[in-house]
């Protein structure tokens, strides 16, 4: 089984970056959401169904993982820019 992309942007002996989140398992089975600031870490397949708040700067985003985000991170779920766009002003 080949490694995906995702995995390999980082060094193959490293690994993949991960937290290890000690409340994993009380949130799986609680339904409970987990804070973390860690927008780097690696999405992992025990991670599907869990429910993250991720930090953008400001506020917690929340992020619900599914299997399609697998090898993915956290942060690019959260995204920490708004949306801009000009307004047309009535004085021209």
């Amino acid at each position: 089984m080949q490694p995906s992309l995702a995995l390999l942007a980082r060094s193959v002996w490293k690994g993949p970056y991960f937290v290890a989140f000690p409340s994993l398992a009380t949130a799986v089975k609680n339904n409970k959401p987990i804070y973390t600031k860690a927008r780097a870490c690696t999405i992992l397949p025990n991670h599907v169904g869990v429910e993250f708040h991720v930090h953008n700067g400001k506020d917690y985003i929340p992020v619900k993982v599914t299997e399609d985000m697998v090898g993915h991170k956290l942060g690019e779920f959260a995204q920490t820019r708004k949306k801009f766009s000009y307004r047309a002003t009535r004085n021209r």
